[in-house]
């Protein structure tokens, strides 16, 4: 059976006082399942802004709630893609078509700082829009399929949000 072309699910989580954007590849199949973003139960993303900001983040809406407050954009690099073999890593992701950086970034121009959750995201945003003069990070990746590195070390690194938007 030809793999079928995918469509990124949903809309960013963005507003006109956003400061920093925090960037994934695309959203997973648990993601897609649930329709937001880093939605693997096993997925250290949330559980680590909760620990960094000292939140308690149980539903979607909470979690929206709190991105905007604090100034955090949620997106991803690619907009759609093909997924071949079932699963969500990274390793399995073809024939990515990138979003538009330079219209978003344009639409909102508070946004000074953005974050990459992991290579594929970082190199896909590096290899169509290095031409726009705006700081990166690459951080570690928050899936599970990314076990090499320990919560606390992954903390530690995506401390540099908090500091930036302080």
């Amino acid at each position: 059976m030809p793999e079928k072309r995918l469509e990124h699910p949903f809309d960013a989580i963005v507003d006109e006082h956003s400061k920093v954007l925090i960037l994934g590849s695309f959203p997973s199949i648990k993601s897609f399942e649930q329709n937001f973003y880093y939605a693997h139960p096993r997925n250290l993303f949330w559980p680590i802004m909760e620990e960094l900001f000292g939140v308690t983040l149980k539903t979607n809406e909470a979690k929206r709630a709190f991105a905007l407050e604090k100034g955090i954009a949620l997106w991803d690099t690619y907009a759609s893609l093909k997924r071949g073999s079932g699963n969500s890593s990274d390793a399995n992701l073809k024939e990515l078509q990138v979003n538009d950086f330079d219209a978003f970034l344009k639409e909102y121009p508070n946004i000074r700082h953005l974050f990459f959750t992991g290579q594929k995201a970082y190199q896909g945003y590096m290899k169509h829009f290095k031409h726009i003069k705006i700081e990166t990070t690459l951080l570690p990746s928050t899936s599970p399929a990314h076990a090499a590195m320990k919560k606390e070390e992954k903390l530690e690194r995506y401390r540099a949000i908090k500091d930036e938007l302080e």
